[in-house]
Formats: structure tokens, C-alpha cells, sequence
């Protein structure tokens, strides 16, 4: 089978290699879309992303839908939850698979990822794809489960105004599902034409300085976004961080976060929200393209 490995900061080599031999649990799942995620691109210009490094050469993809080749669910169309847990440590006994100390991810750190023809993978981890939607919205439903988890950590109420900083594909999903969680006003900000466009024709309304929201989200990996969140919450308001920074560090005004007693939580990927993901899509109430 084909398979595409990082050996470098921007080498990218594609290979021969046979097909993975499946351990108990697991299925064979032919690709067929892979998406192309912020962090992927981490990986492919600084050959890592925080604290993890290249560590050998390493098939990037943690966005994926394909068919099951083999195994019991044998010609099912699936996405595929990127992260295995380990079942057995402190936060996934309580709930928190999401937290695991020991959890594999797809395309990171030593785990092979989607960039390949053909992936094993485990049972638990495949999610049936209803024929309404294509493999490009399966790929979409791992970002759209991290958009999920953080408007989930965010507790809007009806009313709220709140506001997303920066407009990219995590962003945008916020932005709607921030609308469904019933704020009455989403504000937004974003560099790029093509995405602040987009960001509009969902509803929302460019930010102006001054403006202020009861919640803010700050998910663009780019300080000046965060000062943008601070400067925009409210006194005693939320800001969610979801934004990964290149050099794997954020900073903000201390004096005025402090002063307004504000609070801040950062999102680690998502927690249970593939048939929740499944659902908003199949129902038409989230837009994933």
C-alpha cells in the first residue's frame, strides 16, 4: 500500500509497505479522505508541535473516514475518533477518556496517522456513517467533536453574546454551534477574506473594539487574539482557549484579565461527541464545508 511519512521539517516521501496485520479489537479501514488539520501542518513545517517532536518518520492524518476492509463491521463506511485511551487509569474510570495520561493519538508523536491506503484501528473508534453524508463531512466530525467540547466547557445561555477569534474551520463550526446554543449575538474576527466571509454568511457580525461578550473564544494560536479575548470579555466573563500557538506558549494582559476576574479554560479535544457530531450534521443544523 502507498503511505506518505514526515522524515523532516517540510519532507514529505511517499513509501511501499504492506498492509498492517490487525490485533484483537481492531479493523482494517480503507481511507478515504484524510483532512489536513492546523496541527498537521505543525508537524509538516516544525517537525512537531508543542512538546511532542519527530521522533521517527511519521504518517500525519488524524482526520479520517473510509470503509472497513476487514472485520466484523466488514463494508461499513465509518469515521474514525482519532484517540485511544487506555481504559484503565484514573480519568478514564471516571469518565474522562479525553484526559487519558497514556492516550494514542493518530499522527502524533509515535502513532501513525491516516496518510496511508489502508489503517488498522480499533473497533471501539469507528462511528457508522449514515449514507446521507459523504467521507469529506466524516472527516469533519473530529473538528466539529472539538468545536462541541468547547461550547460544551463553555456553558452559553440564551442571550449570551459571545465572541469568536479567529475563523477557521474550528472556529466557524464555534460560531454555529455557539448560534444553536442560543446567543443572541456572535462576534467575530479573522484575517483572511475568504473565512471572515464566511463567518458573516453564518451569522455573525465583524467585531469592534469596545464591543464587549459574555464569553470569548479564542481560537486562532495567535496572542494577538488572546489580548483581542481579554480585551473584549466582560468583568467576571469566560475565555475559552482553543488555538494551538506555534511556539507552544500564550500570553496575556495579567493586569487586566485580573482586574476583571476573569476566568480561563483550555480545551482538549473532545469528550463523547461523535453521535452528537453524526446528528447535527445529518439534521442540516451545522454547515461543515
Amino acid at each position: 500500500m502507498k503511505v506518505i511519512r514526515l522524515h523532516a521539517p517540510g519532507d514529505l516521501r511517499t513509501h511501499d509497505e504492506p498492509r498492517p496485520e490487525l490485533q484483537p479489537g481492531e479493523a482494517l479501514v480503507r481511507v478515504g479522505a484524510v483532512g489536513i488539520c492546523g496541527s498537521d501542518l505543525h508537524w509538516f513545517g516544525e517537525a512537531g508541535i508543542g512538546d511532542a517532536r519527530l521522533q521517527k518518520p511519521l504518517v500525519l492524518g488524524h482526520e479520517f473516514a473510509g470503509v472497513v476492509a476487514a472485520g466484523p463491521q466488514l463494508g461499513r463506511r465509518v469515521a474514525v475518533d482519532p484517540a485511544i485511551p487506555c481504559g484503565t487509569c484514573e480519568y478514564c474510570r471516571q469518565g474522562n477518556p479525553n484526559l487519558c495520561e497514556h492516550i494514542r493519538f493518530a499522527g502524533h508523536g509515535s502513532e501513525d496517522g491516516a496518510l496511508r491506503e489502508f489503517i488498522a484501528w480499533p473497533e471501539a473508534c469507528l462511528f457508522p456513517l449514515p449514507d446521507s453524508l459523504s467521507d469529506a463531512d466524516g472527516v469533519m466530525l473530529e473538528p466539529l467533536g472539538v468545536a462541541i467540547h468547547a461550547v460544551d466547557l463553555a456553558h452559553i445561555q440564551v442571550g449570551m453574546s459571545v465572541g469568536v477569534f479567529g475563523c477557521g474551520p474550528i472556529g466557524l463550526l464555534i460560531l454555529q454551534l455557539a448560534r444553536l446554543a442560543g446567543a443572541a449575538k456572535v462576534y467575530v474576527t479573522e484575517p483572511l477574506a475568504h473565512r471572515m466571509e464566511a463567518a458573516l454568511r453564518l451569522g455573525a457580525e465583524a467585531w469592534q473594539a469596545g464591543q464587549r461578550v459574555d464569553v470569548a473564544f479564542e481560537v486562532a494560536g495567535q496572542n494577538q487574539a488572546v489580548e483581542t479575548a481579554v480585551a473584549a470579555v466582560k468583568p467576571g466573563g469566560l475565555i475559552m482557549l482553543a488555538g494551538i500557538p506555534a511556539d507552544d506558549s500564550t500570553s496575556l494582559s495579567a493586569s487586566t484579565a485580573r482586574r476583571k476576574g476573569l476566568t480561563l479554560k483550555l480545551v482538549r479535544r473532545m469528550k463523547f461527541t461523535y453521535p452528537r457530531a453524526i446528528q447535527l450534521v445529518r439534521n442540516g443544523q451545522v454547515e461543515v464545508r
